[in-house]
């Protein structure tokens, strides 16, 4: 089937929500009759003095948050840098800059954590993973994670569909002191060959009407030192390489149109475009590190999203969201051993994406919502019998929300119901599932910020198209890989004064339990993708903040994370792995961060630090991966004038130069420096 064909599927198969979306649309633009009886009474102004409350601190089950001012303390460049800071996450890193970056929440892998953009969640229908190693910080406002489900209630009921969500919001205009555009022009250059420009600039476009655009371009060689050790022991052989094939060239076009109609109601139109090409660095291979390396992969990601928002009154409101993504990837690996002597295969998926919400406050503490989402999705490539499947995803939620001075509950209720074709062979079950959410948390000390909080989730996640139709290993009678999660945990802040500011702490334990876990798993004459596992989870997440002004010039930022996680094997009591830790899991983790911010220069240091994994199943010693500690540091200063601002920063990363890996063959790079220039406008 070509793309125009699928494309007129998919829009067949959604017209009746498209027309649903465009008369809600029309009814939000009729004005509704005041009655001729409405008085108006003109209140004094009032000042609200006491401090906002970190929302980490109410939320029912566990949110972290990075703001974009915190971001620029940490030393990172990409998403995956950023998300490394939070407790509970595994980030899965290839090494190099082109390198796959997956995000894994509390053991339960990737494929249970989604990734939302400017509240519309991302998608891959081939893998059911995001490669979160794409995105850049450039134009981020705020990077958070909801493990178990956020306590706003008024969402699409995709985002309900997940046992964690990471949020990434990119900047919205605005302006101040009458300006009618502000921008930002910024050159990174570091070790490896990186060259990053980047510009972004927003403008008013009218009193209504307001844009945002950014450009991107990152190119590197990647070819860093690296030790090889070739046995375990100290007096063993050992040489020093560099990596190959890691160069990479990026290309981040994004652009947005803000429409502000009333005091509430907002729309935007954002259309983003992402080309990469990139070398995959192989595993690393005794006496053959030179050749070895030679996959190179193409992407090329499309997509265009629509939001519209209105508040009707106190007591009722609406959203819509629409997307359009089309994702091209292009995979060649000369070596490949086959009648070819290679592999050269190319794929396209393509979704048509629409949802519903409303949200309708019962009284002053309860509020209800009701969302529905179509989704439509194909993925087409050049293998000989390809499947080509396309799947029908609809999704309602229903949701409440319950909040008081000392107590805030949520609960919820999502159905899944899926339908799924393909133009050749068999194709899948089609599935129907209820997930439900329950959330509180309790303020039991009315003059003390100290919360207990506690929520289950039931949820579970859809076998991609490679698990169903890869060639040679899927399998079309997967079933949903389903987990229990449950969390019980408390918060505490406190503000002290003039000298200590702020202090934030929070400790959660949670236990999940994964059923039908979807494994490759090897057979008598090939691998094969199977409902084999069964995986037991017991957890310890605890985070601390604090802010210190000694002097009026002076202040200090603390921060701490740490994770402990027990992931077990539980399939079968007879299986030499049974109760054995799973993969690249390692038992104790965390971060930690000091910000020195002075009139002269600001100073920031973090560290990410993980104990010892094991790179398979069986806990041996021989496949055992040592901890590390991966330290950075940094100097900032920035010159102000009335028209614009000028800053540079230096960092050193990795400080100490420690040879480390955090997939077991791919070193990660050694010490390095990167600086940056950049002019606000």
């Amino acid at each position: 089937m070509s793309t125009v064909s699928l494309f007129r599927y998919h829009l067949r198969l959604l017209l009746p929500i498209f027309c649903w979306l465009g008369f809600a649309v029309a009814i939000s633009a009729v004005e509704i009759e005041k009655p001729d009886s409405t008085k108006i009474h003109v209140i004094k102004e009032v000042t609200v003095t006491e401090k906002q409350r970190h929302s980490e601190i109410r939320a029912t089950a566990p949110l972290q948050v990075i703001s974009a001012k915190n971001i620029e303390k940490l030393n990172v460049f990409q998403i995956s840098d950023a998300v490394k800071f939070f407790s509970g996450v595994t980030v899965r890193d290839y090494g190099g800059i082109g390198g796959l970056k997956t995000i894994s929440v509390r053991s339960l892998g990737a494929n249970h954590t989604a990734v939302s953009y400017d509240g519309i969640t991302l998608t891959d229908c081939q893998t059911g993973q995001i490669d979160i190693g794409r995105f850049s910080l450039e134009n981020v406002d705020m990077i958070s994670l909801s493990s178990g489900q956020s306590d706003n209630i008024f969402q699409s009921a995709r985002v309900f569909a997940s046992a964690s969500v990471l949020n990434i919001n990119t900047i919205t205009p605005h302006f101040i002191d009458g300006k009618t555009f502000n921008g930002k022009i910024s050159m990174k250059v570091g070790s490896f060959g990186m060259i990053n420009p980047a510009f972004w600039l927003e403008g008013k476009i009218s009193p209504v009407f307001s844009y945002s655009f950014s450009a991107e371009w990152l190119s590197a060689n990647g070819k860093y030192p690296y030790t090889l050790h070739y046995g375990s022991a100290s007096n063993d052989s050992l040489s020093t390489e560099i990596r190959q094939n890691t160069d990479v060239k990026n290309l981040r076009l994004e652009s947005s149109v803000y429409a502000q109609f009333a005091q509430k109601e907002s729309a935007y139109l954002k259309t983003y475009y992402y080309q990469s090409e990139r070398g995959l660095p192989g595993a690393t291979v005794f006496y053959n590190t030179a050749n070895f390396s030679s996959q190179r992969i193409w992407d090329k990601t499309f997509f265009t999203q629509v939001h519209y928002e209105k508040e009707y009154s106190k007591w009722f409101a609406f959203q819509s969201n629409a997307k359009y993504n089309r994702g091209y990837l292009h995979y060649l690996d000369p070596t490949y051993l086959d009648t070819k002597g290679k592999l050269d295969n190319t794929y396209l998926q393509q979704e048509l994406y629409v949802s519903l919400s409303t949200l309708y406050r019962a009284t002053e503490n309860l509020s209800i919502s009701l969302s529905t989402d179509g989704a439509t999705s194909s993925l087409l490539a050049n293998i000989n019998n390809f499947s080509t499947p396309t799947r029908l995803t609809w999704l309602s939620t229903i949701a409440a929300k319950y909040v008081t001075n000392q107590f805030l509950v949520t609960a919820s209720c999502l159905a899944t119901v899926t339908s799924e074709t393909v133009q050749k062979n068999n194709f899948s079950d089609n599935h129907k599932q209820l997930s439900p959410y329950i959330s509180v948390s309790v303020k039991p000390f009315f003059n003390h910020d100290l919360r207990i909080r506690a929520f289950y989730k039931n949820i579970f996640r859809l076998p991609s198209f490679n698990d169903l139709y890869y060639s040679g290993i899927g399998n079309r009678d997967l079933k949903p890989e389903k987990t229990n999660q449950y969390n019980l945990g408390i918060t505490y802040s406190k503000d002290f004064g003039k000298n200590i500011p702020t202090l934030s702490l929070t400790l959660d334990t949670y236990h999940n339990d994964v059923t039908d876990k979807i494994v490759a798993y090897p057979t008598s004459f090939f691998w094969t993708i199977m409902n084999k596992g069964k995986v037991s989870i017991d957890g310890l997440d605890v985070t601390a903040e604090t802010t210190l002004k000694p002097y009026e010039k002076f202040g200090i930022i603390l921060g701490t994370t740490y994770t402990y996680q027990r992931a077990l094997n539980v399939t079968n009591v007879a299986d030499r792995d049974y109760k054995h830790q799973l993969p690249y899991t390692p038992r104790v983790s965390g971060s930690g961060k000091v910000g020195l911010e002075t009139a002269w220069v600001n100073f920031s240091y973090a560290v990410i630090w993980s104990g010892h994994r094991y790179a398979v199943n069986q806990n041996y010693a021989e496949n055992r991966l040592p901890g590390y500690a991966d330290h950075s540091i940094s100097f900032a200063k920035t010159i102000q004038t009335k028209h614009y601002s000028i800053t540079g920063n230096i960092e050193v990363l990795n400080l100490l130069n420690e040879n480390y890996a955090i997939v077991k063959w791919f070193p990660m790079p050694g010490r390095s420096v990167r600086a940056t220039f950049s002019v606000k406008f």
